[in-house]
């Protein structure tokens, strides 16, 4: 019986095997996946950014890491290193013999294949005087032809060599492993021992045991799970904070604490500037003595970002430092906004303590805006804009043009724009018109229902509303074009004005010949209304001395006739439609137009029902699509002169009672926003009926003064009795009768078959 045999390469060339296959998957994904991108299309992205992010300090910090990073050409050259070796095992390969190769004895003997038997017995005595050992020859080749004849002239080694190839019948399977044979060595037991302690004992237990401790320390969005602990505790004990307080909240977390993060720094210049930069800011409440914010650590990171906040110039070695606290805290603030929300949802649910309140989760979200934005709260949003100061903002908010806000400055004229702008030249201008025309424009239209219930527009108490909100993002240029398109100029007007009282004019003469088909009036009452049509034009209101408006009389007299005309008119409808129902013949045609209504009444209502399951199927699946699809956050990017860091226009969304001061909804952070999305918010009606008024707010997490808040009125009813015995299982007794005596005639119908059958 054929045993197994395993046996280690002691020729070496299976190892090559192992070795080829083993650098080829670590070569081949490695290349797919870390080999540099197309460097020339991240420049192109950037040329084309040029115009309106040039000014930019992500901008200038991206350019500035392209140029020197040598990064790519060390990961090009690893990779390119890894290729050769690679190719060179796949060389050396295709040159290995093959050890293993069908057993031959015609070969061995050096005959043709089918020689007779007389050219093997001659050729065998041929090599045996050669090749045997007492002649002076190699045994083992000696043995070698020996088996060969054997297998030729024996009869049962023949008919082993044609059933298994061997001569001595099925052997054992040998199974080769792709190790050399010196690893299993005696000589070289202890090396090889220690290779394996080392590997499997210390290595791998030290990088798995790191990775998890570095794991089990932060939380799904990459923040300290301390960091959060910290932020709930405060956020707890105080539910209302106002900016400072948040500020000081914020650079408490651990994020800036060397003991926690590596990449925070502690300076021993730190003592020198960052007492310098706190006499330069002012109040900072640099003696308040409650842990954590009297740390070296919250205290340095506290005034890193409130002198970025005012913009101030800080030394080198501060401006990294201040970078970085600037880069962590937008993430940091949506961590807070997140615990927040968890605690709403707590008291919503449990009771027991104070949620915090709209104006601390709206105070977390301002800050962010002014963090990337690098402004205080009481500065106005027209700095986001490059090369406007504070002494410019004086020709912004004058009498003549008041201008505030960014939406102001859109809604100006150009020639009005243009002139309030006229301290900056035709160079600067036109880069303030591109980047405030990249600015996002946002429309938000809404829609209220109840999912899944049979009348989706009535509220009831207690029930579960969404509100689908559509958001479409537009340029600020796209305003502009607007703006020019809607603005004509004085000659266009006066032309735009003549035309229109001409159709006007027309469309009155059209519609009185129309109405005056229908009625029986006199010839000479036509021939008057004509006169006072034509005698009627609109006229042009001019001032007078005295301050009043010229042509109001013929205006009222105008007024007068043609109310006069229509009451005429009206009475004459109405007789009509009098005489109309009294030539009805019978009382048999008003029920047939009273079937024909109620037909189109039930065919409206069911073709109302068609499009309601129609519009639920459509959300449904928009739902799983988009559950199943994973979509980009990379939406625009952020025009903002002092964050060190590329970042996508995101959005929150949510639903808040601002009298109260309460979350309706929890925050929706939309991420995908590109040119068109739909959010769903839910929430559950007030358990009392009533009217309530909501707004629906949009706020960005990039830009002040663009945030929207759209009222959503809310008019909820009583719930519907729930009923015990639904009408579809009452059942007549009379009913119940006709069924069992038609089954009863059934059976006995059979049973008459049967027999006549029999």
């Amino acid at each position: 019986m054929a045993g197994q045999q395993f046996q280690y390469d002691d020729s070496g060339n299976t190892f090559f095997y192992f070795l080829t296959s083993f650098v080829g998957l670590i070569v081949i994904p490695a290349t797919y996946y870390l080999w540099p991108r197309d460097q020339n299309a991240e420049q192109l992205r950037l040329k084309s950014l040029r115009r309106v992010h040039g000014r930019c300090l992500w901008y200038r910090l991206r350019l500035m890491k392209s140029q020197q990073s040598i990064v790519p050409t060390l990961k090009k050259a690893a990779l390119l290193f890894g290729w050769a070796v690679f190719l060179l095992l796949a060389y050396k390969v295709s040159k290995l013999d093959r050890e293993y190769q069908e057993y031959n004895p015609y070969e061995v003997l050096n005959l043709d294949q089918g020689a007779s038997l007389s050219e093997i017995k001659k050729q065998y005595r041929v090599l045996s005087l050669k090749y045997h050992p007492d002649k002076g020859g190699d045994e083992a080749t000696f043995m070698r032809i020996a088996k060969a004849y054997a297998a030729l002239t024996n009869e049962q080694s023949r008919q082993n060599w044609e059933m298994y190839g061997n001569p001595d019948g099925p052997g054992a399977t040998s199974f080769g492993i792709a190790l050399p044979a010196w690893i299993v060595d005696q000589k070289n037991s202890m090396l090889v021992l220690l290779v394996y302690g080392l590997a499997f004992m210390v290595i791998l237990p030290v990088v798995v045991g790191t990775w998890w401790y570095r794991s089990i320390r932060y939380s799904g969005d990459q923040i300290l799970i301390n960091t959060t602990q910290l932020f709930m505790h405060f956020m707890y004990k105080t539910p209302n904070m106002n900016m400072k307080r948040l500020a000081m909240v914020l650079t408490a977390a651990f994020e800036f604490d060397p003991r926690s993060n590596k990449e925070a720094t502690i300076r021993p210049t730190d003592n020198i500037e960052v007492p310098q930069l706190i006499r330069e800011l002012g109040n900072i409440n640099v003696k308040k003595k409650e842990p954590p914010f009297c740390y070296p650590y919250s205290l340095k990171a506290r005034v890193l970002v409130l002198a970025h906040l005012a913009r101030m110039d800080v030394s080198e070695e501060l401006e990294e430092d201040q970078r970085f606290v600037v880069r962590k805290s937008p993430a940091l603030l949506q961590e807070m906004i997140n615990v927040g929300c968890q605690l709403t949802m707590m008291a919503n649910s449990r009771g027991g303590f104070h949620a915090p309140r709209l104006v601390t989760i709206e105070n977390c979200m301002k800050l962010t805006q002014m963090i990337v934005q690098g402004l205080q709260e009481s500065k106005s949003p027209l700095l986001q804009l490059p090369h406007f100061e504070e002494e410019h903002l004086r020709y912004c908010i004058s009498k003549k043009y008041k201008v505030r806000t960014l939406q102001d400055l859109v809604s100006l004229k150009d020639s009005d724009r243009r002139s309030m702008l006229r301290f900056l030249g035709e160079e600067k201008y036109d880069e303030v018109m591109a980047v405030l025309g990249s600015f996002p424009h946002i429309t938000m239209d809404t829609k209220l229902q109840v999912l899944d219930d049979e009348d989706s527009n009535n509220i009831t108490a207690g029930s579960i509303v969404t509100v689908t909100v559509t958001l479409t993002r537009k340029r600020m240029a796209d305003m502009f074009e607007k703006e020019q398109e809607s603005t004509p100029c004085p000659g266009e007007e006066a032309a735009t004005t003549e035309e229109a009282q001409g159709d006007s004019s027309k469309a009155k003469t059209k519609v009185w010949q129309n109405k005056s088909k229908g009625t029986k009036k006199t010839a000479k009452s036509k021939k008057k209304k004509l006169t006072k049509k034509k005698a009627t034009p609109v006229p042009a209101k001019t001032k007078q001395a005295n301050g009043n408006v010229a042509g109001n009389d013929v205006v009222a007299a105008t007024a007068a006739a043609t109310a006069k005309e229509e009451e005429d008119e009206a009475s004459d409808k109405g007789s009509e439609s009098d005489e109309g129902e009294a030539n009805k013949d019978s009382p048999s045609e008003r029920d047939e137009d009273s079937d024909k209504q109620s037909d189109t009444e039930v065919d409206e209502i069911a073709g109302d029902d068609e499009e309601e399951w129609e519009a639920l199927q459509q959300s449904i699946q928009r739902r799983e699509r988009a559950l199943l699809e994973t979509k980009s956050k990379v939406t625009h990017p952020v025009y903002s002169l002092y964050f060190p860091e590329e970042k996508q226009e995101w959005w929150w969304l949510y639903i808040a009672d601002r009298r109260d001061q309460t979350l309706v909804s929890m925050p929706y952070h939309v991420c995908t926003l590109k040119d068109t999305e739909e959010v769903e918010l839910k929430f559950p009606a007030p358990s009392k009926t009533g009217n309530y008024q909501y707004s629906v707010i949009l706020r960005s997490d990039s830009y002040l003064g663009l945030d929207q808040i759209k009222p959503l009125k809310l008019e909820v009813h009583e719930a519907k009795a729930m009923l015990d015995n639904h009408p579809q299982w009452d059942i007549p007794d009379t009913e119940e009768e006709d069924e069992e005596q038609e089954d009863s005639d059934g059976i006995e119908e059979s049973e008459d078959d049967d027999e006549d059958n029999d």
